[in-house]
């Protein structure tokens, strides 16, 4: 279909003409099911729960390393996009450089997801305190 603009799409008083917008429709991401959040939530659980900390054997999930998990659904006929806000357990920590690379890794194997997005934060700083019950038995700790 080609649409053309004729003399009848001019305005003379304001001098303003219809425009016609190729990039097509915009629409939103389709929302959710409870069921489709639930199943992606744990999906996203269990790929972060494949990663450990070297120098605690425990993975980074139980440890209260995640702080923030975004998923925005596909929109585009592709995966969607998981934005992850973790810290460390101390800003000196040895796989600093690393171990976002291997939290993007662990999510990008998730189905339904493209792109992924890990940032670092030490604010507010980690503390025991974050760990699940999980982690702290397995440290012995309870």
């Amino acid at each position: 279909m080609t649409e053309t603009a004729s003399a009848t799409d001019f305005d003379p008083d304001t001098g303003a003409r219809d425009v016609i917008d190729l990039a097509g429709p915009k629409t939103a991401p389709e929302p959710l099911s409870e069921s489709d959040l639930s199943d992606m939530t744990g999906k996203i659980v269990e790929a972060l729960k494949t990663v450990y900390d070297p120098e605690i054997p425990v993975d980074i999930y139980e440890l209260g390393l995640i702080y923030q998990v975004d998923y925005d659904p596909p929109s585009d006929g592709k995966g969607g996009k998981v934005s992850i806000v973790m810290t460390l357990t101390a800003p000196g920590c040895p796989v600093a450089g690393e171990m976002p690379g291997w939290v993007e890794t662990a999510i990008r194997r998730v189905d339904g997801v493209d792109d992924v997005s890990v940032d670092m934060t030490f604010d507010p700083p980690w503390s025991p305190e974050r760990m699940s019950d999980e982690a702290k038995l397995e440290l012995g700790w309870m």
